[in-house]
């Protein structure tokens, strides 16, 4: 069969040659997708041009049962399907966008289809209304009640067809007798229909088509009939009924309270006496001031104003709202505190109206369903039909923002313009920059993103180039497995986050020996990988360093190894041993003798540990030789001081150190008159002061170089000697060092001997 997709002005003729499975039902979403219900339970749904986009299943037990009827249904949560299978069960999907299937309970006594059932939306959970001969029954998720209506009549044998509000707040059922019954949908859901609260409409109707008879019928007795040229299908809307049919398209709706207000026949409502006020007005009549004076004494001009504003709103001709809309302005000079906005809004509103419903865009709204919709839906189904001017001039008419207006709708323009295969690659990126630019608010990874998805590689490469953001670029980089350009972005970035993840991404792609490779020209990335397998991957580490013969590098892993993964002392000198030949091959002699060394003061540690019981190892040289010297073991102490070529200097400070945190005096006498001492005796003097034994600093102080020697005496205490010594070096610096360590009661005697010291030194 040939499907054909037209618009409501029929502008737009799509045909669609049907290859797929039976059809059973068609139906529009609220996003503007329509639906293929197949017999199997499948579900294709297409986009207005008629091009594919997905389809979904309604689950295993509607593809064994066969569909035998099916709904298109809408709700808070979006567009549904309800099904209803060859087991005389019905299958329920409230969201199409977020698919959960729901199995409605078993109708009792159900051995055939229903005789007609609707879906309803109540209190945000789907229910289904079904009719079976006379009986009616309401099912929901978890149950199956059976319902009846008030004053059906005994004479009914069967309900034949059942329609529901667009709001879901009304039910009309027609009965096989020719009646109509209407009530609230609310009617069921009371436990007594006297506590029902009634609705503030007071003129629900139904509208019924037999062949090409069109009626309108209310609850009274009086009927509105309409005589059709042709066939037609009826449609219905928030505010009326959409009547289409081959050649022709209607709306049916109430007319507005404003509308009946203003133009009824010898309507006194305030706003048709401003309508008259302002026709007298343009014929320059007197009547006009009348007109205008009536309303004044009423104090009804305001309503008069809101009234023509309101009814311009409705009305679809242009030259009508010109005049409400003149006339209402015409109003609005004699009231000084009218608010604008009103008139502002609804002006603009209706050039937006215009602008749609012209014959070249076919978007017939009514003013209710404007304001339903929103703006921001109204600019998203004309760049659905690819109106991308004029949405772009109703954003800028309506003052929407950029980001939220022309930058949203060039993006899009710009995904639907990828998708033109019939132009080259350059020629298309080079149009959207120079469409783009920088505007704010635009993704060009997004629109690359569209393009890779279309088949058009080297588009999206192109158009990557364009965009600033590197975090953007590299993931489309990695899922269009341009894996180099990627690293490449990655490092130009500075993020090492991101090159983390590339690398990582390559590592899980490539081969071994390609992914080595591959860093081997980018030493960023393969400096971070060394940082990553440093502390994650230490083998990788070392294989890193074998493929480029890396021998300085080598050792340092080895020597690193040595600490961090052997725990026996032969292992750790085995991985040491490695790590000199790998020095000796990188010609670094520096670092091959001092890794031997290290071997041969572990080799030493490891055998003082066994004869002392004591802890020696992982000691650097200068605490293993203070522990022997702490523990008494100066032969050993001594013996490494010459293995190792300690300087006499570091040896003769260790030693002090140590004789003196054991309180060994007398042997640190005995090694201070051993030889000269090749740090001079201050070390001595303060060691001593420093564990609080002047006593034995006093015993070094006559050895100290002159010119530290009045810096012993202050240490020891001794502050009369010291200001002898430095009134014999002449030294007035010493003397004001000495005279900061003075107090005035206590060190009168030597105050004055520094005075005259200083005053001595002043006259010579």
């Amino acid at each position: 069969p040939l499907l054909r997709n037209q618009s409501c002005l029929f502008l737009r003729n799509v045909s669609l040659q049907w290859k797929s499975g039976l059809v059973v039902h068609i139906g529009w979403t609220a996003s503007e997708d329509l639906l293929f219900i197949q017999d199997d339970g499948t579900v294709l749904i297409y986009d207005i041009f008629g091009t594919f986009k997905r389809h979904f299943s309604m689950g295993n037990e509607v593809l064994q049962n066969r569909v035998v009827e099916a709904k298109v249904f809408h709700s808070v949560y979006g567009s549904g399907v309800a099904i209803l299978t060859g087991a005389f069960r019905f299958t329920c999907a409230t969201n199409i966008d977020d698919l959960k299937l729901r199995r409605l309970p078993e109708i009792p006594g159900l051995q055939d289809s229903p005789t007609c059932w609707v879906v309803l939306m109540q209190d945000r959970q789907t229910r289904i209304i079904l009719a079976n001969g006379k009986d009616l029954y309401i099912l929901d998720n978890a149950s199956c009640i059976a319902v009846t209506p008030p004053n059906l009549g005994p004479q009914v044998c069967a309900i034949t067809q059942i329609a529901v509000s667009f709001n879901y707040k009304w039910l009309a059922l027609f009965t096989d007798d020719g009646n109509i019954w209407m009530a609230l949908v609310m009617v069921f859901f009371c436990e007594s229909v006297s506590r029902c609260t009634r609705s503030k409409s007071t003129n629900p109707c139904v509208v019924g088509i037999w062949d090409k008879l069109l009626l309108v019928v209310g609850s009274s007795k009086e009927k509105i009939k309409f005589h059709l040229d042709e066939e037609v299908h009826l449609v219905p809307e928030i505010d009326g009924v959409r009547i289409i049919g081959a050649s022709r398209h209607e709306f049916l709706h109430e007319v507005p309270p404003a509308c009946q207000d203003v133009f009824k026949i010898a309507s006194m409502a305030p706003g048709a006496l401003l309508l008259e006020a302002h026709k007298e007005y343009e014929k320059e009549s007197q009547k006009a001031d009348e007109y205008l004076r009536e309303i004044k004494d009423q104090n009804l001009l305001f309503e008069a104003v809101q009234q023509c504003i309101e009814a311009a709103g409705h009305e679809y001709e242009p030259e009508m709202q010109k005049t409400l809309l003149r006339a209402a302005s015409f109003g609005k000079c004699f009231i000084s505190n009218f608010p604008p906005d009103m008139f502002v809004r609804m002006s603009r509103d209706l050039r937006v109206l215009n602008a749609i419903r012209d014959s070249t865009i076919g978007i017939p709204l009514s003013y209710p369903q404007y304001q339903q919709i929103t703006m921001e839906v109204l600019i998203d189904r004309l760049v659905l039909r690819r109106l991308y001017p004029l949405s772009i001039k109703i954003c800028e008419y309506m003052k929407i923002s950029e980001f939220k207006g022309a930058s949203r709708i060039l993006a899009h323009w710009a995904c639907y313009k990828v998708q033109q295969k019939e132009e080259p690659d350059d020629s298309i990126a080079r149009v959207i920059n120079d469409k783009l630019g920088d505007t704010p608010g635009i993704s060009y990874s997004e629109i690359a993103a569209r393009a890779y998805d279309c088949g058009r590689t080297e588009l999206a490469i192109k158009l990557l180039e364009y965009e600033p953001r590197s975090g953007e670029q590299v993931p489309l980089l990695l899922k269009m497995k341009r894996s180099n350009l990627a690293l490449h972005k990655a490092i130009e970035s500075g993020d090492t986050d991101l090159v983390y993840t590339v690398v990582m991404h390559l590592k899980n792609e490539m081969s071994r020996g390609d992914f080595f490779m591959t860093l081997q020209n980018q030493p960023v990335a393969l400096s971070l990988y060394r940082q990553f397998c440093k502390h994650q991957e230490p083998e990788t580490l070392q294989d890193l360093f074998n493929q480029d013969d890396n021998h300085q590098e080598l050792g340092n892993f080895r020597v690193y190894s040595s600490y961090s993964n052997e725990t026996t002392i032969e292992g750790r000198v085995a991985a040491l041993q490695n790590a000199v030949d790998e020095y000796n091959k990188a010609k670094n002699e520096f670092a091959a003798k001092v890794t031997e060394e290290q071997i041969k003061l572990l080799r030493y540690q490891s055998r003082m540990q066994k004869d002392t019981g004591k802890t020696y190892l992982d000691y650097s040289l200068h605490d293993t030789v203070y522990n022997l010297l702490l523990d008494s073991k100066l032969k050993q102490a001594e013996q490494l001081y010459k293995d190792f070529k300690i300087p006499d200097k570091r040896f003769w400070w260790l030693k002090i150190s140590a004789l003196a945190e054991k309180q060994d005096w007398e042997e640190l006498e005995k090694f201070s008159k051993s030889k000269k001492s090749p740090v001079g005796y201050m070390p001595f003097v303060e060691i001593c002061v420093k564990h609080h034994n002047k006593y034995e600093a006093k015993k070094y102080v006559t050895k100290v170089s002159p010119e530290q020697k009045v810096k012993a005496f202050i240490m020891v205490g001794d502050l009369d000697q010291a200001v002898e010594t430095a009134t014999e070096r002449k030294n007035e610096n010493e003397l004001n060092m000495i005279l900061l360590k003075c107090t005035p009661v206590t060190d009168r005697l030597i105050l004055e001997k520094i005075n005259r010291a200083k005053s001595q030194l002043l006259k010579k």
